[in-house]
C-alpha cells in the first residue's frame, strides 16, 4: 500500500508556488483597482457568507493590520503567547480576498476549514465588503493610519512584495497614491467610507497613531468592543507582546516564513519601522506642500482627526 502523502504546511505551499509569482496586474471592480488574482475569483469573494459571530478586521494596506490581528488574537486567548504561535498570522486570521497561485491556500479555502467564531482580515473598501457582514451584523474593527506615513509604508511594501505592481520611483509613487492608482484603491475613499458608516454599522474605528501613543488604552477599547473582560496583568502582558520590537522578532507574526522570492527582505523587511512621523525623512518640502494641498481638497467633506506626529 502506498504511503499517504503528508499535507504541505503553509510555508511549504508558498515555497512551492514561488516560481509562479510575478507582479500581478490591476483590474478595477466598481472603480477600485484590485490585483487580477482577486478579480478572477470576485464572484466567490463577494458571495462569502460570514457567521454572525465572525469578526472582521479591515484596513487600508500597511495601516497596522498585523498589529491589530495580534492584539485581537491575544485578547481572544487570554494573552497566551504560545497559543498565538500556533500558526502564522495569515493562517490564524485568513485574508478574505487573498487568491494566489496554487497550492497557496486562498482566504476562502482557509475559512472553510475553520469553525465560527472566526477572525477575518480584509483590505477591501467598505463598498466591496461582502454584504453578509452587514446583514449578519458582524463586528468590524477598522484601523486607519495618517496618509503620509501610510504612503511611505506602502511604498516600501510595494518594492519588496514581488506580487504587487511595480511601484516605480518615489516621486511618481506619491502621485499614484494621491490618485488611488494602487492595489485596493484610494486611501482617501477607504478611510472616509468606514468613517461615515461607523455608527450605522457598529464599526470600532481606531487610529494607528492612538495605538502607538497609548497601546494599553486602545487595547482596552478593543477588549470592551469584543465584550471581553481580562485582568490588568493580562492586558499589560498583551501590551508587551504586541510592541513592535517583540512582534518583529516573532516568526509567527513577522512574515519571515514567506520566501524571498515573494517578499524580498533584502529590499525591506515586512515589519520595517512601525513609527509615526517617518514621512518627514521621505517627503521633500515641495512634495509635502503639494501633498498637503491635495489632501485638504480630497478630505474637505469629512473631519477625521488624523495626526502626522505624536
Amino acid at each position: 500500500m502506498d504511503k499517504k502523502e503528508e499535507p504541505m504546511s503553509y510555508s511549504e505551499a508558498i515555497s512551492k508556488a514561488a516560481s509562479a509569482i510575478y507582479r500581478f496586474p490591476l483590474i478595477e471592480v466598481q472603480g477600485v483597482p484590485l490585483m487580477n488574482w482577486i478579480t478572477n475569483s470576485w464572484s466567490l469573494i463577494s458571495a462569502f457568507q460570514p457567521d454572525p459571530s465572525d469578526l472582521l478586521i479591515a484596513t487600508y494596506p500597511k495601516a497596522g493590520t498585523t498589529w491589530t490581528q495580534e492584539i485581537v488574537d491575544l485578547l481572544l486567548h487570554d494573552g497566551d503567547a504560545e497559543v498565538c504561535k500556533r500558526a502564522p498570522t495569515a493562517v490564524r486570521i485568513p485574508f478574505l480576498e487573498i487568491q494566489s497561485p496554487p497550492p497557496i491556500p486562498s482566504g476562502l479555502d482557509l475559512l472553510k476549514t475553520m469553525k465560527p467564531p472566526r477572525v477575518i482580515k480584509t483590505h477591501l473598501p467598505i463598498q466591496l465588503v461582502p454584504k453578509g457582514f452587514w446583514e449578519n451584523k458582524c463586528k468590524v474593527i477598522y484601523v486607519a493610519r495618517n496618509a503620509k506615513d501610510n504612503l511611505v509604508s506602502y511604498y516600501y511594501f510595494d518594492r519588496m512584495n514581488q506580487t504587487q505592481p511595480e511601484p516605480g520611483p518615489w516621486d511618481q509613487y506619491i502621485h499614484k497614491f494621491m490618485r488611488g492608482k494602487l492595489p485596493w484603491g484610494s486611501w482617501y475613499d477607504h478611510v472616509k467610507g468606514y468613517w461615515r458608516e461607523k455608527e450605522n454599522r457598529n464599526i470600532l474605528y481606531l487610529f494607528f497613531e492612538d495605538i502607538k501613543e497609548n497601546p494599553r488604552r486602545e487595547i482596552l477599547r478593543i477588549m470592551h468592543y469584543l465584550d471581553l473582560s481580562l485582568p490588568d496583568d493580562i492586558i499589560n502582558k498583551i501590551v508587551q507582546l504586541t510592541s513592535f520590537e517583540v512582534m518583529k522578532d516573532n516568526p509567527m507574526v513577522n512574515y519571515t516564513f514567506i520566501p524571498n522570492t515573494v517578499f524580498d527582505s533584502s529590499i525591506s523587511p515586512f515589519m520595517r519601522k512601525g513609527e509615526v512621523g517617518d514621512w518627514i525623512i521621505h517627503f521633500t518640502p515641495a512634495q509635502s506642500k503639494m501633498f498637503d494641498e491635495d489632501y485638504t481638497r480630497q478630505m474637505a467633506d469629512v473631519d477625521i482627526p488624523f495626526r502626522t506626529s505624536i
